[in-house]
């Protein structure tokens, strides 16, 4: 059966969380509690104004484990 949309859906907004886009079985979610990536705010601290410019985005991304 053929049927058409009787809304225009393009501006739909849908809030999703990285979480749940990565599957709980998934090698990044392994190598996240392996390993501490904080030691990448040291190595990338010279690239960041501390008072200049627009708010930055975490250059270390948690999948919240």
């Amino acid at each position: 059966m053929l049927s058409k949309r009787n809304k225009d859906v393009r501006y739909k907004l849908e809030v999703i969380s990285i979480d749940h886009l990565v599957p709980k079985d998934h090698l990044v979610r392994k190598i996240d509690q392996a390993i501490n990536f904080d030691f990448i705010y040291d190595l990338v601290a010279d690239y960041y104004s501390p008072d200049n410019g627009h708010p930055s985005i975490d250059p270390v991304v948690s999948y919240g484990l």
